[in-house]
């Protein structure tokens, strides 16, 4: 045996040199080392208009309002599954057209898994003219009519206790036009924020693709 170094190095009859057999701390190591690589390697959030979640809050609370069909939903019983949130009224000029096209392209690609592994979620911002035959009037105008997708109304203090789980406020302005955010919200199966976009940037490719990184996530 030849010590070179601190390291001891065993020479066959053929000279080649044998190091020692790793111990198994050592190889334990390097399997978790691998471990971690591999899980850093994973399908990841991101694209342009994406950002990471501003609020910690729980944006699926026992709050219970209604759907487009008269039915009435508690958002806590939504959990279990990511949810895709934007918030929007059927009398907006424009940006909420905007916002409810993207979600309808959104939900085209993720048509196999809508409403078994991902819902979606339109609440309105003006619950005083959004009745459910409004809202209802709107999704089949804006061929969003489809499994898996609520559009949402209640009082005017609940749609206020929502918005501010996500640090929202509504303005309503003298002509009657509100103020609001053009984002999109994605929670995660426990309701909490995962993402954020902003709808003007953000494509459907990318909220699909990080629903089902979600999706895998559980």
């Amino acid at each position: 045996m030849i010590s070179k170094g601190s390291v001891a190095v065993v020479m066959n009859q053929r000279g080649v040199k044998w190091q020692p057999r790793p111990s198994i701390a050592f190889r334990a190591a390097i399997l978790l080392a691998m471990i971690v690589g591999a899980l850093g390697c994973g399908p990841k959030f991101g694209g342009a208009g994406s950002f990471p979640a501003a609020s910690t809050a729980n944006c699926l609370p026992d709050i219970t309002l209604v759907d487009q069909n008269g039915r009435a939903v508690s958002l806590a019983s939504l959990k279990g599954r990511p949810v895709l949130v934007d918030f929007i009224y059927t009398e907006c000029p424009g940006p909420c057209l905007m916002l409810t096209a993207k979600m309808v392209n959104t939900a085209k690609l993720l048509r196999t898994q809508m409403g078994t592994q991902v819902q979606l979620l339109s609440i309105s911002i003006d619950p005083a003219h959004d009745t459910p035959a409004a809202l209802s009037r709107y999704a089949k105008a804006q061929d969003a009519n489809m499994n898996g997708w609520l559009f949402l109304t209640g009082s005017s203090q609940q749609i206020d206790d929502v918005l501010a789980r996500y640090n929202l406020q509504r303005a309503v302005q003298s002509n009657g036009l509100i103020d609001h955010v053009v984002e999109f919200f994605l929670l995660g199966s426990n309701g909490r924020q995962l993402r954020q976009y902003a709808a003007t940037e953000v494509t459907p490719d990318t909220l699909a693709a990080d629903v089902r990184v979600a999706i895998a996530r559980g």
